[in-house]
C-alpha cells in the first residue's frame, strides 16, 4: 500500500506545476496587454422602478391621486376652532358639524409624487422678510383663512392685518410675512347702475351692473407691487344666480358699451383676456403667479337658493365624478370644468402657474358646512353652503400644495 503511494506522488507534483505555470503566464500577458480604451459597460438597467418620485426632485403632478382614510388620530388637523382667523360660518368645530373626524383623516396621495404636509417654521423661514397675496372671490378668501390658521402654528404673535384694501389677513412677526386677501369677485371693476327710467318697466328690467372689461378692480390694482406671490382666482360669480336677468352684466371697453353685446359666458373670456394681460404687463416679473382653478360645489337637487342639499358622509367614488362634474353628461354640476377650459386657454404662453385644485376637489362631497353655518337662522335664508369648505378640512391639502409649490420654484431660482 505505501509503496503504491509513493508511485504516485510525481504524478502529483506534475500536475501542479502545470496548473501554477499556466496562471503565471495568463498573469504575465496580462500586464504586458495595452489598457482598454473603452469604459467598462454599464451595469444592467433593474427591472424593478419606483413609481414614487419625491416632489423635491422634478416637478411632478401633485393633482392627481385619491384620498387615502389614515387613522384620524395620526391625521389631526395642525389647528382647532380657536383659531383667532377663522370664519364662524367654515368653523365646522365650533359648529359642532357631523363627521369632522372622519372629513380630516382622509389625506390626498398623489400618483407618482411623495407630497408632504406643510411645516409652518419651514415655510414662514422660507418667505422671511415676503409677502403673500390672494385675489378673487370668496372660494380664495376660504384658501387664505386656512393659510393663516395653518401659519399661526409657528408663531402665536401672529396677528390680523387689514392694510392696502386688504378684506383680510394676517402679520407674521416672528418672520416679517404678511399674508392676505383682496376681495375682485370678477377681478374687472364693476358697479350698480339703476334703472335712469321708469319707462319699460314691463321688461322686468331694474338696472345693471356695468363691467369695465379693461380695467382691473380697484381693490388689488395698486397692491401688488408688495406681494412677492401672488394668487389669483375668479369664476363662481359668472352665473344667472348672481346675475338675474333683471340685474344683468352689461360689458364696457374704454368706457363704452361693447356692441353687440356679449353673453355671460363671452363676456367672461374677454375679462379674463384682459386681466391676464394686465398681470403680464404690470406686476412685477419676479413675483410668483399662481391662478387657481375652480373649486367645485356639491349642490344636490337643487341651487344654493333652491333647496340643495349635501348631507353627505363620504366622499364621491372616481366613477361618480363625470355623473356630476362633465359638462358632456351635463353633469348638475359642471359649471367648474366649464370655466376652468376658458381659464386655461387665458393662461397659456404666460407665467402664471395653473393650480388645478379642481379634480382633487371633486371627491369631496362630504367636507362642505352644509346646515352647520353657526347661525340659527343661516340655512332658512342663505340655504345649505355646499360650496365652500370645512375648516380644518380640504383647503389645508391645497396649503400643502400651494406651499410646496412656492417652495420649489424660490429654490430651483
Amino acid at each position: 500500500m505505501l509503496v503504491k503511494m509513493s508511485s504516485n506522488l510525481p504524478s502529483t507534483l506534475f500536475h501542479c506545476l502545470v496548473f501554477i505555470s499556466i496562471i503565471l503566464l495568463y498573469l504575465y500577458s496580462s500586464l504586458l496587454s495595452p489598457p482598454s480604451s473603452k469604459p467598462p459597460p454599464p451595469p444592467p438597467p433593474s427591472l424593478a422602478t419606483d413609481k414614487k418620485v419625491s416632489s423635491n426632485s422634478t416637478p411632478c403632478n401633485l393633482f392627481k391621486g385619491k384620498w387615502i382614510l389614515q387613522n384620524p388620530n395620526s391625521q389631526r388637523p395642525l389647528y382647532d376652532e380657536t383659531c383667532p382667523f377663522h370664519r364662524n360660518a367654515w368653523n365646522c368645530f365650533k359648529n359642532q358639524r357631523a363627521h369632522m373626524g372622519m372629513i380630516n383623516a382622509r389625506q390626498w396621495v398623489p400618483e407618482q409624487c411623495v407630497m408632504n404636509r406643510i411645516d409652518p417654521e419651514r415655510f414662514l423661514g422660507l418667505m422671511r422678510n415676503k409677502n403673500i397675496g390672494f385675489i378673487g372671490d370668496s372660494l380664495n378668501e376660504n384658501f387664505i383663512v386656512s393659510f393663516l390658521c395653518v401659519l399661526r402654528t409657528a408663531d402665536d404673535g401672529a396677528r390680523k392685518w387689514k392694510t392696502k384694501r386688504a378684506w383680510r389677513g394676517g402679520y407674521f412677526p416672528k418672520y416679517n410675512v404678511t399674508v392676505a386677501y383682496h376681495r375682485a369677485v370678477l377681478l374687472a371693476r364693476y358697479r350698480w347702475q339703476p334703472k335712469q327710467s321708469e319707462d319699460g318697466d314691463q321688461d322686468g328690467l331694474k338696472g345693471i351692473y356695468r363691467v369695465d372689461v379693461d380695467t382691473p378692480a380697484v381693490e388689488w390694482t395698486n397692491v401688488t407691487d408688495f406681494y412677492d406671490v401672488l394668487v389669483f382666482n375668479t369664476g363662481h360669480w359668472w352665473g344667472y344666480d348672481k346675475f338675474p336677468k333683471e340685474k344683468p352684466l352689461v360689458f364696457y371697453r374704454e368706457g363704452k358699451p361693447i356692441n353687440p353685446p356679449l353673453e355671460m359666458s363671452d363676456g367672461f373670456k374677454v375679462v379674463l383676456e384682459n386681466m391676464v394681460s394686465y398681470i403680464q404687463k404690470e406686476v412685477p416679473s419676479k413675483t410668483l403667479k399662481f391662478w387657481r382653478l375652480q373649486s367645485p360645489r356639491h349642490f344636490y337637487g337643487g341651487e344654493w337658493n333652491r333647496n340643495g342639499s349635501c348631507l353627505l358622509d363620504k366622499p364621491l367614488e372616481e366613477d361618480q365624478l363625470d355623473l356630476w362634474f362633465d359638462p358632456s353628461n351635463n353633469g348638475v354640476n359642471k359649471e367648474a370644468r366649464q370655466l376652468n377650459r376658458v381659464i386655461q386657454e387665458a393662461l397659456q404662453s404666460t407665467d402664471i402657474e395653473v393650480l388645478d385644485l379642481t379634480h382633487l376637489s371633486e371627491f369631496r362631497a362630504d367636507a362642505h358646512p352644509a346646515v352647520w353655518l353657526g347661525k340659527k337662522d343661516a340655512v332658512a335664508i342663505w340655504g345649505q353652503d355646499c360650496m365652500h369648505w370645512c375648516l380644518p378640512g380640504v383647503p389645508d391639502t391645497w396649503v400643502d400644495i400651494l406651499s410646496e409649490r412656492i417652495r420649489n420654484r424660490l429654490e430651483t431660482r
